[in-house]
């Protein structure tokens, strides 16, 4: 199916839709505080605090596998000090749209939505540092909001999507693949029509409207590269929420393997095996970080 008709039928969509979620008031606010150059940690863990919730993802996520601190941080501001400003705006990023969904049922579970999220986010950082792309957190934050769409697609379109997910369980097609042929549209368009409305930047977007085809990215294809390889690594290792999709592929025939082979000859050496019995080992992480990360009614020091 076109593109274009595509992108015009998640317009309508999403248009459609009155109550659509929006980025939480205070992380918006944060995001704003860190455009100002000479914004403290002070004042951004004060605005923090205020939306508890929010401050108890971000603490599970610098506690997690992702960051592995030392020791445990327990304060805020300890927190924003480890992870240095720049990178507290992807935290804020990210734990904004797990709240923006939190507590959404729909035609998939959110616990294994999320754990697919997180497992592309945290391969697409190995991946991103095997290959040398050089801001790792991106990486990670790109592989978490990839598939904002199907959040959308399940939430909002249930039963059309729910006959979507039963029809890829029994026929050897790619998910994204029914998508169009089902609903005149793909998760890529829906998500890239939300990261719009949520401001997010220009990167961001691109990952999510091109993950599937990251020979189309312009603004950075190494990063939609990498977030396509992550994803296909995750599907193959059962953290995929979209039906058996007949589950290998051949690294080497990808286009996102030529693109960033182009980028860094050197992973040509990369051993594919030992990566993938690495990715193995990581699953039980995943699966116990965003178990964590939807028990966050603690307290947090500031």
């Amino acid at each position: 199916m076109d593109k274009n008709m595509m992108m015009e039928r998640a317009e309508i969509l999403v248009g459609a839709i009155d109550d659509l979620p929006t980025i939480p008031v205070v992380a918006t606010q944060v995001l704003t505080l860190l455009d100002n150059p000479d914004v403290s940690i002070e004042e951004i863990a004060d605005l923090m605090l205020s939306d508890q919730v929010m401050t108890a993802r971000v603490m599970k996520l610098i506690n997690s596998p992702v960051y592995k601190p030392a020791h445990e941080v327990t304060s805020l501001k300890r927190a924003l000090v480890y992870l240095g400003l720049r990178h507290v705006r992807e935290l804020a990023l990210t734990t904004s749209v797990i709240n923006a969904f939190d507590g959404e049922s729909g035609a998939l579970e959110l616990n294994v939505f999320w754990e697919h999220s997180f497992g592309v986010g945290m391969v697409s950082k190995v991946i991103a540092k095997q290959a040398g792309y050089q801001d790792l957190e991106k990486a990670y934050i790109a592989g978490i909001i990839h598939d904002l769409g199907e959040v959308f697609l399940s939430n909002f379109l249930r039963e059309p999507f729910s006959e979507v997910l039963e029809y890829v369980k029994n026929h050897p097609v790619k998910l994204v693949d029914a998508e169009a042929e089902m609903l005149g549209t793909t998760h890529c368009e829906i998500g890239l029509c939300m990261a719009r409305k949520w401001n997010f930047p220009e990167a961001y977007c691109e990952v999510i409207s091109c993950h599937h085809a990251p020979g189309d990215a312009t603004v950075d294809p190494m990063l939609c590269a990498i977030v396509n390889l992550s994803d296909l690594f995750c599907t193959v290792r059962e953290l995929n929420y979209g039906g058996r999709e007949w589950i290998s592929f051949n690294l080497s025939d990808e286009e996102a393997w030529k693109i960033l082979k182009n980028a860094s000859p050197s992973l040509a050496q990369m051993d594919v095996e030992r990566f993938c019995y690495e990715l193995d080992d990581a699953i039980p992480d995943v699966k116990n970080l965003v178990a964590s990360i939807f028990n966050s009614s603690e307290k947090v020091q500031s």
